[in-house]
């Protein structure tokens, strides 16, 4: 499975909102800025992000983008699921009849374990976890 550049840097964009949370919304342009990402695709990403209540705008001149929760109360599986759908790596667990084999496919149940395991993973990781992690791999970097 690989993940989409819209999956990637959507959490891009709500690590960088996660980073910034507490400081006054956040523009696109310089969320683009800091993360690399082209504003115009940016825009995109923060519209279904914004849909899926994950992110909330403000109007005006110090208007921008922030997170509806704090950073420990999203998840990577929810930007993700946003931002991808679900998490399948095969049609036949939407669609059980794409394939023609139906529930007597033996490969299956292997694909339902992998989709459960990624699923428990992603929604196991949030955004503060994220910042920590990174923090933590910084300073260990400025030690060595």
């Amino acid at each position: 499975m690989k993940l989409s550049t819209r999956g990637r840097y959507g959490i891009h964009a709500m690590y960088d909102l996660a980073v910034h949370y507490g400081d006054g919304p956040q523009s696109i342009k310089c969320i683009a800025e800091r993360q690399n990402i082209p504003e115009a695709y940016l825009e995109q990403l923060i519209a279904v992000l914004r849909r899926e209540k994950l992110v909330i705008s403000n109007r005006g001149a110090q208007g921008g983008y922030r997170l509806v929760r704090e950073p420990s109360g999203v998840t990577v599986g929810e930007v993700l699921r946003a931002l991808e759908g679900g998490l399948n790596l095969v049609d036949c667990l939407l669609e059980e009849d794409s394939c023609g084999k139906s529930c007597a496919c033996p490969s299956r149940i292997v694909w339902l374990k992998i989709r459960d395991g990624l699923n428990r993973i992603v929604d196991g990781i949030t955004l503060q976890d994220m910042i920590d992690e990174y923090a933590c791999q910084m300073a260990q970097g400025e030690e060595k």
